[in-house]
């Protein structure tokens, strides 16, 4: 989150690529043609994409820095399934190989989030977090989407205000965010227009589905955090006898793609920001904040205020009352950094000298990096354009439905119902954004709605993909579970030692599902060192 404060080989395979790669019929044939039309069509779908699912790939070193144990490798996806013959683009992936070759039961797919992510040192920087029983397993692979990092990456040429996209609803300045969000869409339109409606979550599953080929596995296995359980729901549809165990975890709700994924933010933050309310009012000595929950409220809209009339000086920064809505609606799932962000703020609102800014906790064990490059001793590209990760978050969040209103005027309709229905953030989500421009996507958005089996892991408290998200994942997943962990807080939940962690490796090991979902509770000590992935996206899915 960028704010000023704290940021196929056999026909069977084929046929499974059909439904994407060829048109609809206008009218449907008698049964036996069309039984010999899907025969046809199947054997026609192997041949197009021979030269990508028979791909011998070179695995070297990531880079001299890197550890010997990460091997990278490039091959080649169509940019058009549609048209396997046409454009190509390169896929970056790595892999660092199951510890036991003979238990080793195939491949674990990695992807961090996003959309804009990079996961190519994923199988590093998540390494150390995986039981070894999981690492004896699977050869885990990471890989950078298409359009992003080292594979093919688009850019936009976004500098400055351009990268500033969380814009509050004011009349004033309404018709300059009109301009902004068109200047945006115009600038990628000029730099990607024959790539952009192919950048879709849709692709990417499908490129997984030549990684898979292209590695000789009849299945894959997963684990995607935010925005790669939606990666990981849409190969699933897509691909559902493909699939082996997933583990989806912090889940973004595919009935909202992706607009109200944005919205949802606003609407989980305001229950957040009443708990903090409760949980800071109990602590009125530490917190000088008030004793009720309501003059608790009150202190914090006075300080908002205050900034709207002055901004407040806070390492080196300006920040205004809409700068600090902005940033301080994800801190409220936190009610300790929220509480001591706004007593920060305060001290710095009233002349006092502050401690910077709270940055949020993490647990020791499991440090957030700065970067994935730096922290796994991979060097990032230096052809990775520098607003890569913006440029192919609005790509994908874009093309990705055609959902997206066109209408400025509804935009701003809608900023002001929701800043009236959800003060915090309501009018920042629902406001001008760059999709109301963007050229449409190929396809339309993927329906999720299958019977595969899955594991989706969800904090009840989690600002990024709300604990309503991961409920709405769930429900069109009929055939996975879902497990809650009451009281956690922070966005991703494999690997903090949370006690959903037992759960996802006997999954994982065994193929065992739970015989319903389940709900564990988070103990003090990995509510204190709760664990926040290192969101890569500026968006932070």
């Amino acid at each position: 989150m960028r704010t000023r404060i704290a940021s196929v080989v056999a026909v069977t395979a084929a046929a499974t690529l059909l439904p994407a790669l060829t048109p609809a019929v206008a009218a449907p044939a008698p049964a036996p043609t069309r039984a010999k039309a899907t025969a046809a069509s199947a054997a026609s779908a192997v041949g197009a994409l021979a030269p990508y699912t028979r791909q011998k790939l070179r695995w070297a070193p990531c880079d001299p820095q890197a550890p010997a144990e990460l091997e990278c490798a490039t091959l080649k996806v169509p940019l058009d399934y549609g048209d396997p013959a046409g454009r190509k683009l390169d896929l970056a992936i790595s892999r660092a190989k199951a510890t036991s070759p003979r238990d080793r039961r195939g491949v674990l797919l990695l992807n961090p989030g996003g959309p804009g992510g990079p996961g190519l040192d994923m199988p590093l920087w998540m390494g150390p977090q995986l039981p070894d029983a999981v690492k004896r397993t699977y050869d885990l692979i990471g890989f950078d989407p298409r359009g992003v990092g080292r594979s093919s990456p688009v850019t936009c040429g976004l500098t400055g205000d351009e990268l500033h996209w969380q814009r509050p609803y004011k009349p004033a300045s309404f018709d300059k965010d009109v301009r902004w969000a068109r200047t945006v869409a115009e600038k990628c339109r000029a730099r990607n227009g024959a790539v952009l409606p192919h950048l879709t979550t849709r692709n990417t599953a499908r490129d997984m589905d030549v990684v898979r080929a292209v590695l000789g596995e009849r299945k894959i296995s997963y684990l995607g955090y935010s925005y790669g359980t939606y990666l990981g729901a849409v190969y699933t549809q897509l691909f559902p006898h493909r699939a082996d165990r997933f583990v989806l975890d912090s889940a973004v709700d595919p009935a909202r793609i992706w607009r109200g994924m944005i919205q949802v933010w606003a609407e989980g933050a305001e229950p957040a920001f009443t708990r903090w309310a409760g949980w800071t009012a109990s602590r009125d000595a530490t917190y000088r904040l008030g004793d009720t929950p309501g003059e608790v409220r009150a202190a914090f809209w006075k300080l908002v205020a205050h900034a709207d009339r002055t901004p407040i000086e806070l390492d080196g920064q300006r920040l205004t009352g809409d700068d600090i809505r902005a940033g301080a609606r994800a801190y409220f799932f936190d009610p300790q950094a929220a509480a001591e962000l706004v007593v920060t703020l305060r001290t710095a609102a009233e002349g006092g000298t502050p401690p910077s800014a709270p940055s949020r906790r993490t647990a020791p064990e499991r440090p957030v990096p700065p970067s994935f490059a730096a922290a796994a001793g991979v060097k990032a590209a230096a052809d990775v354009p520098a607003d890569n990760m913006d440029a192919s978050f609005w790509s994908v969040v874009c093309a990705d439905t055609r959902a997206w209103p066109r209408d400025p005027e509804r935009y701003r309709r809608d900023a002001v119902r929701d800043k009236a229905a959800y003060p915090l953030y309501g009018d920042i989500a629902s406001h001008i954004k760059p999709c109301a421009f963007w050229p449409a996507g190929a396809e339309p958005a993927t329906r999720v709605g299958n019977a595969s089996g899955a594991l989706i892991l969800q904090n009840e408290w989690d600002s990024q993909t709300p604990l309503v998200s991961g409920q709405g994942l769930r429900r069109v997943m009929k055939g996975a579970r879902m497990a809650t962990v009451l009281g956690g807080q922070g966005h991703g939940v494999y690997g903090s030692g949370s006690c959903a962690d037992a759960t996802a490796t006997a999954y994982l090991t065994t193929g065992r599902l739970p015989a319903s979902d389940v709900k564990c509770r988070a103990t003090p000590q990995q509510v204190r060192n709760e664990v926040r992935l290192p969101l890569p996206s500026p968006q932070g899915f």
